[in-house]
């Protein structure tokens, strides 16, 4: 019987290079969409195992070039732009890439006549302003999104609803936490501080910590376990419905500091940088993942001090 054929939008990226990585370990057929000025580091190592397509996701005409060449059996929709503190410099651009291309995606998906089952990352950010009774945050809670970036995921998502009720097509939304891990872009505040961290241990930066908000409290994965949970989730969920995948426990941004300055011997000054402080910021984000876990049996199983020392040891090696 023939390898099933598996598409991912952004395949390069952070995310997107871990699930590639973890489906050629179980013997599927990748194929990934990528573009001239893709950044290929991340998948380096296995680019020759991979069946790459230039296209684009803002370009409708390869993009349905691409799928209807490909014929995927699934689809891992990653591809988006990403980081939330981008969204308020470039709000139009985060909001071009992550509906529209994602409205290209069903499109390209619709006219080619085919049928695969769709994952779509969307996140944690659409719920926004959680009030203290909301928590654990289950996936019936308001969406009051606080960020350009999360007002893109919200309706991103409802497209995703709205692509099943109209097409029936079999999309499945999977609201990620925060997740991590190596090769976490060093935007993110715990992989910028595992940078300075080695940078400082180089002796390349001076021993002071630059941070933006310490008190956030945010529900974190590994990036590895993640990707599990992704492919599970088109294998056993069910379409049309929405999916919270986390770990159901908070780590405070200060704590998670302290744990990677545990890693080091440095001796360390933490200054806050105004720069690094959000116009409006989610103060906690703690998911329900009973949901999910009830359908699919998935659990983290990477304890967060591993992934975090990982992460440091990663930038040590590309400092």
């Amino acid at each position: 019987m023939a390898a099933k054929r598996i598409l991912i939008t952004g395949i390069a990226g952070f995310v997107g290079s871990h699930l590639a990585e973890l489906l050629l370990s179980k013997g599927y057929e990748v194929y990934g969409l990528s573009r001239t000025r893709s950044k290929m580091d991340h998948i380096e190592s296995i680019r020759a195992k991979l069946h790459l397509e230039d296209a684009d996701l803002l370009d409708s005409h390869s993009l349905y070039g691409s799928i209807s060449h490909i014929k995927p059996d699934y689809i891992f929709h990653l591809a988006a732009q990403s980081f939330v503190p981008t969204s308020w410099v470039s709000p139009s651009v985060t909001l071009e890439v992550n509906i529209v291309g994602s409205a290209n995606l069903f499109e390209a998906v619709r006219q080619a006549g085919i049928d695969p089952v769709i994952q779509i990352a969307c996140s944690s950010e659409e719920y926004g302003l959680v009030l203290p009774d909301e928590i654990p945050i289950k996936e019936t809670n308001p969406l009051r999104p606080l960020s350009p970036y999360a007002v893109s995921k919200v309706a991103m998502d409802y497209l995703g609803y709205q692509y099943y009720q109209s097409y029936q097509q079999r999309i499945i939304r999977t609201r990620g936490f925060n997740h991590t891990g190596p090769r976490r872009g060093d935007t993110f505040a715990e992989s910028n501080f595992a940078k300075q961290i080695a940078l400082i241990e180089k002796g390349v930066q001076e021993p002071v910590i630059q941070v933006g908000n310490l008190d956030a409290k945010r529900d974190y994965t590994d990036v590895r376990d993640m990707v599990i949970g992704y492919l599970v989730a088109v294998e056993k969920c069910d379409p049309g419905e929405v999916y919270n995948i986390c770990t159901g426990d908070a780590v405070k941004i200060g704590d998670m500091l302290d744990m990677l300055l545990s890693f080091s011997k440095i001796k360390v000054e933490v200054k806050q940088d105004p720069s690094r402080m959000r116009p409006s910021d989610v103060p906690v984000l703690i998911g329900d993942n009973s949901k999910f876990v009830k359908k699919t049996g998935w659990k983290a199983t990477i304890p967060f001090k591993k992934t975090m020392e990982d992460l440091l040891n990663y930038w040590r090696s590309k400092v």
